[in-house]
């Protein structure tokens, strides 16, 4: 069974800016959603991208799969919720989701596959100590 890492879920409220003409969530702020839910995950964790850029490392996505299955409206409470699984000292793949709420429905999900790259060089570099203790943790 592979090993996977389950953060806390990140709850948001759907505002117009989120909207489309219809008053639907925007098809690209799903991607900002599960965006935000990733960086409140490493900020809950104390892991500083604004260090990593410092030090020119930053995260990056590799590959994302994105399935819309339902459609979020203005005014609805989301929660993105993420399971994480380490796939090597340089890549993790996070699984999401974007539930309403209030009805349990599904709205979005995606596959991402994340890395850490020297900014400069644009080679991948090794996850951050701090996450790769994280990840390997017993849950």
């Amino acid at each position: 069974m592979k090993k996977t890492f389950k953060p806390k879920d990140l709850h948001l409220k759907v505002y117009v800016e989120d909207t489309d003409f219809q008053g639907f969530i925007y098809h690209a702020n799903y991607i900002k959603f599960f965006e935000r839910a990733r960086s409140e995950f490493l900020e809950y964790n104390n892991i500083s991208q604004k260090k990593l850029r410092d030090e020119n490392l930053a995260f990056v996505v590799k590959r994302i799969e994105t399935n819309f299955l339902s459609p979020g409206r203005l005014g609805d409470a989301l929660s993105v919720k993420s399971l994480i699984e380490k796939k090597s000292n340089a890549r993790i793949i996070f699984n999401q989701q974007i539930v309403d709420l209030n009805d349990s429905r599904e709205l979005c999900n995606a596959l991402v596959e994340v890395c850490l790259i020297n900014i400069k060089s644009k080679k991948p570099k090794p996850l951050p100590d701090d996450l790769l203790l994280l990840l390997n943790e017993e849950n």
